[in-house]
C-alpha cells in the first residue's frame, strides 16, 4: 500500500523498513 511518493535521485540517503516476513522486499520510510 502506497501511502506518497517519495522522489528520488541518485545519491540519495534513505530510511528503509525491510518486511520481517520477506528480507528481499524493503519499504522506503522517508529520505534523509
Amino acid at each position: 500500500m502506497r501511502k506518497r511518493f517519495i522522489r528520488l535521485t541518485i545519491g540519495n540517503r534513505v530510511k528503509m523498513e525491510i518486511s520481517p516476513y520477506d528480507t528481499a522486499q524493503a519499504r522506503i520510510v522517508y529520505r534523509l
